[in-house]
């Protein structure tokens, strides 16, 4: 049986099996996901001690019929069933209706998500840039002047908010010897070969280095642009990312559950993709996206700073970047996708098939985790997208 045929029911791998080797290797990676602070060293982000209340109102969503994009119909049962699904969570103005998780999962179970890791950087940029801790329009070496022989040495903060950074680096998850497997070596994701020097983090970013064409013009997909985003963080509030982060936005928001973000062997975070949080703290914060950054009545974060993800971002750096060919028309500012511009969404997507879609029309949230076997599986993204829409359709028909 191929690893595309494998389904989520299949049983889970002991846990003695998994290794910092092959956590992230299916099937290794069923475990993986949701064992993280057993695989790798970590720090924790606080939950707050008032969370935000949850009111449920169960809707059947599972049957719902749409359309994948390869013109073949399914349902959302069969999507959750054939793409590696762990948990999907939908609330519909303001109410949980949907709840489901998959093998090993639950209420209380953290999740890796990957690069919606990043959303949440760029979503507490505004935070910080609202109390003058961060200017998005100075220099990075304002903040870090280490960086100033790297690439990051001639970019701004908002550069790196908006992917617009102009390195030469590759983000391709299957090369095993390219820019991306030297990036894991430096955060302690991967196990280097014999004869590689792990290194860590802020020693690798240093050694990044431009094309020579300017910032600003073309977005270029980099994960290191957001590892330097938290390092600025740190710099500005004096405290590590997991602090800043606790402190400033998970905690205000009323995260019910403790998370973690996974930590190099120099204790610096892995901004960028090592943060797991249980799948309902996650929906608490894309609720709180929803509301303009209002939770009960408080601003956690700014709504001049959500108005500005949601309304701007460079169609022209977009359609000259990386992504053009597959999301046509798209969208990219602080950090987050906007995948359809004729629909008023928010889209943070991880790789091995996490999302978290934030339709401000339809007043809908949808969380949903997965472990796919592929890093970057375009042909089952989109499908969940044609579903996102098929569940906003049928919520909140226009």
């Amino acid at each position: 049986m191929r690893p595309t045929e494998i389904m989520r029911g299949s049983p889970p791998v002991p846990e003695a099996q998994v290794t910092r080797a092959n956590w992230r290797s299916f099937p290794a990676i069923r475990w993986g996901f949701t064992h993280t602070r057993e695989v790798l060293p970590t720090a924790e982000i606080r939950r707050s001690a008032q969370p935000t209340p949850i009111v449920s109102a169960p809707r059947e969503l599972a049957k719902l019929a749409f359309t994948a994009p390869d013109g073949k119909a399914t349902t959302i049962e069969a999507t959750l069933r054939e793409t590696f699904a762990d948990a999907l969570l939908v609330m519909h103005r303001g109410t949980l209706i949907h709840e489901w998780y998959g093998d090993g999962m639950s209420v209380t179970t953290p999740h890796l998500i990957c690069s919606i890791s990043k959303a949440i950087s760029g979503t507490l940029g505004g935070v910080l840039a609202a109390r003058g801790l961060v200017d998005p329009e100075a220099r990075v070496v304002r903040y870090v002047p280490e960086l100033e022989t790297s690439v990051y040495g001639t970019c701004t903060v908002r550069n790196l908010l908006d992917m617009a950074v102009a390195i030469q680096f590759e983000e391709d998850y299957e090369d095993p010897a390219g820019d991306v497997a030297r990036y894991r070596f430096s955060s302690g994701w991967d196990v280097p070969p014999p004869g590689v020097e792990p290194s860590h983090q802020r020693a690798y970013l240093a050694t990044l280095r431009g094309t020579g064409k300017p910032h600003g013009k073309v977005f270029h997909y980099v994960s290191t642009n957001t590892e330097v985003l938290g390092w600025i963080y740190e710099r500005a509030c004096g405290m590590p990312y997991h602090r800043i982060l606790s402190d400033y936005l998970w905690q205000p928001l009323g995260a019910e559950e403790d998370g973690s973000l996974t930590l190099d062997s120099h204790g610096m975070g892995r901004i960028a993709g090592g943060i797991s949080v249980t799948a309902r703290d996650l929906l608490r914060f894309g609720e709180m996206m929803r509301n303009r950054g209002v939770v009960e009545g408080r601003q956690v974060v700014p709504g001049w700073w959500i108005d500005d993800i949601r309304e701007n971002g460079d169609p022209k750096a977009w359609a000259d970047g990386d992504l053009a060919e597959f999301f046509p028309g798209a969208r990219y500012r602080g950090k987050w996708f906007t995948i359809d511009p004729a629909r008023n969404a928010l889209t943070a997507i991880g790789i091995h098939g996490q999302h978290l879609y934030v339709d401000l029309d339809a007043d809908i949230v949808i969380v949903k985790l997965a472990t796919q076997p592929k890093a970057m599986d375009v042909p089952v993204d989109q499908r969940w997208f044609a579903a996102f829409r098929a569940i906003a359709t049928h919520l909140a028909p226009r």
